[in-house]
């Protein structure tokens, strides 16, 4: 990928669509949201009252009751409001809604006179409120409240969610930032940044974006707080959480970080909210940090599924190309908040080299994180098992179930974005839009049959009588096309001169009722990775459009490793509507090392010979959905 180098002065170019402004008709993300709305958004619920993270909030705790109300709590269940919040925004369910509204009156009661709400600080350990920044997720609890109580308010217009998160946030502004007498800290896990910026825009109070704004400039700033906090608490001064304050991205201002470093989630949502705040304030600082930043990821350290983080150690980054497979961890949450960083980048940036990893991302690494019928989710994705790693019904930590659920709810504002006289179309799904390119409302109809199918076609309308109205039409051609072509009314447009970084512009005078079709080729290839990333010497991942493929023991047998596929193998895609859901496989012949059966010893003189094989590869996300087994992403090539 080629290193950013814009010094421009940073505007948010484009707004995403609103999530109830983009209706997926049908086909691959119709049915994500269906089983979201009736699976999987009923059982995160089941979980968070059944474990007491609900309940907790009636302040019934008392010392000596076991199970208390965990620090975290809240943050857990405000994404599954939010996640609701999206689904009702899409699909009206009086009986979700008044769920979540019995949960906002609780929120609503756990809050404290001075707007402090935080069930583990008010029943466990009172008097000990904003002691321990570093660890213990005030912060981050209070920034995802506020996520849920703007897409609630958004989803439904009842806004008193709304008003407990802006007493809290404006109870939080008397105690944080420069004045004298207020904590000059911030959050060992990122969140409230990004989520403080979503508050600003909604309520368009400039407030917020200033606080969110401390947060962000304030982080790495020596003397370092945590070291501060640490003195206050009787503590000795430790080099920072496992060792470094990089953990949570605090060894420095953010402005002077190149290299992503330390816990791979609360990385993605610190850059998210640089990001926002480089679009919204025109920071260049900030753009410039995110540029070196990002070429650091996906040039270095991003694996081929969208997945960020391999140790398990740390959650997050260790060095340049360690990308081990079989212990890759690459949380789900982690490429989730890396669909985030990308969004906000494209929002500032429109350019396919955000978008392309966006879409591998949606893809791949994080719907990985949930079966195809939503009732278990992955924490941790490996891109190789020996038949051990299942997904699980949930998690004492039960960040990832909630993060994808509201990932899924939201997608619809990845798919379109708008500026002042263009629109954005980044994504390719079965959608009806309702959008505002500057003060014109435009109908977006988008059929086809993506991503097992890259033929689209888009239907534009204007409100009768409205004239034709002049705009930028930017077509995403994602970087794994190497072949597209354009018609707009049945007539062939040439792409050569219209490309400009990663889309397709089409500047026309529109028309209600005009046609665009967009055919984008989609063969099988095989990727191969950079020599140093060692763990994929001599190995290549089979894609096919935005989809990372997998060999799956159900389906090759076992000893995955004893397969390898030769140079010239032809590679066939097929669509199989009963298998999975419905996917498209690839199958092909490979050879497997066979010979005489092994004794007991370890090692003998080569005896085995390879023997012709046929093989099936299925997309990365859907693994795990049947037999236990083997699972494989780089295959051996010979």
């Amino acid at each position: 990928m080629a290193t950013s180098t814009s010094t421009s002065t940073p505007s948010r170019r484009l707004r995403s669509a609103e999530v109830s402004k983009v209706r997926f008709d049908s086909g691959f993300w119709a049915d994500r949201q269906r089983v979201n709305r009736e699976a999987t958004l009923p059982i995160q619920y089941f979980q968070c009252k059944t474990t007491g993270r609900i309940d907790a909030l009636k302040l019934e705790w008392k010392q000596g009751d076991p199970n208390p109300p965990h620090i975290f709590w809240e943050s857990d269940v405000a994404k599954w409001i939010e996640a609701a919040a999206y689904s009702l925004a899409a699909h009206k369910d009086p009986s979700l809604e008044s769920l979540v509204d019995q949960v906002v009156d609780l929120l609503a009661g756990a809050q404290q006179p001075d707007g402090y709400l935080n069930v583990h600080y008010t029943v466990v350990n009172p008097g000990k409120r904003w002691t321990n920044l570093r660890d213990c997720h005030e912060l981050y609890c209070a920034g995802h409240l506020i996520e849920a109580a703007v897409a609630y308010d958004e989803a439904t217009g009842k806004g008193k969610l709304l008003g407990v998160m802006c007493k809290y946030v404006d109870y939080i502004a008397t105690l944080f930032g420069p004045g004298e007498g207020r904590k000059r800290g911030y959050c060992g896990h990122e969140e409230i940044e990004l989520a403080l910026v979503k508050l600003a825009r909604w309520t368009k109070q400039q407030k917020y974006m200033d606080l969110a704004r401390y947060f962000v400039d304030e982080r790495g700033a020596t003397p370092h707080y945590f070291d501060i906090e640490a003195v206050a608490r009787g503590e000795t001064v430790k080099p920072g959480h496992y060792g470094n304050h990089a953990y949570c991205q605090a060894h420095k201002p953010v402005r002077e970080q190149g290299e992503v470093v330390g816990h791979a989630v609360r990385a993605m949502y610190l850059y998210t909210a640089m990001a926002d705040l480089a679009g919204e304030i025109g920071d260049a600082g900030l753009l410039k940090a995110c540029h070196a930043l990002w070429d650091d990821l996906v040039n270095h350290k991003l694996y081929i599924t969208g997945g960020i983080g391999p140790s398990a150690h740390n959650e997050g980054f260790t060095t340049a190309f360690d990308l081990p497979n079989e212990s890759a961890y690459a949380e789900t949450c982690a490429a989730i908040g890396l669909v985030f960083w990308a969004q906000r980048l494209a929002q500032v940036e429109p350019d396919s080299r955000y978008t392309d990893v966006l879409e591998t991302c949606l893809y791949n690494g994080t719907i990985s994180g949930v079966s195809l019928d939503g009732k278990k989710f992955f924490y941790v994705n490996p891109l190789e098992s020996r038949g051990k790693h299942h997904r699980q019904e949930w998690f004492g930590c039960a960040c990832c179930p909630p993060n994808i659920s509201r990932m899924i709810g939201a997608v619809g504002e990845q798919v379109y974005a708008t500026g002042k006289d263009s629109l954005y179309v980044h994504l390719y799904a079965q959608t009806t839009a309702e959008l505002m390119v500057g003060e014109t409302a435009v109908r977006v109809e988008q059929r086809t049959e993506y991503p097992w199918d890259g033929k689209v076609t888009l239907k534009l309308g204007l409100a009768a009588p409205a004239p034709p109205v002049r705009f930028t039409l930017a077509l995403r051609i994602p970087g794994w096309c190497r072949s597209a072509k354009l018609r707009v009314n049945g007539r062939a447009v040439a792409l050569k001169g219209k490309v400009k970084n990663g889309y397709a512009h089409v500047k026309a005078k529109w028309a209600d009722g005009d046609v665009v079709q967009l055919d984008l080729a989609m063969p099988v290839e095989r990727v191969e990775a950079r020599p140093e990333v060692r763990m994929d010497a001599g190995r290549v991942a089979l894609r096919r459009g935005p989809m990372i493929y997998c060999l799956e023991q159900v389906d090759n047998g076992g000893a995955l490793n004893e397969v390898s596929l030769p140079r010239k193998a032809k590679l066939t895609a097929k669509f199989e509507p009963r298998l999975l859901g419905g996917v498209c496989v690839i199958e092909g012949k490979a050879e497997r090392r066979s010979g005489p059966k092994w004794g007991g010893e370890l090692y003998r003189a080569a005896a085995s010979r390879p023997r012709a094989v046929k093989i099936r590869a299925v997309p990365y996300f859907a693994w795990d959905n049947r037999a236990a087994g083997e699972m494989m992403v780089w295959v051996r090539e010979g």
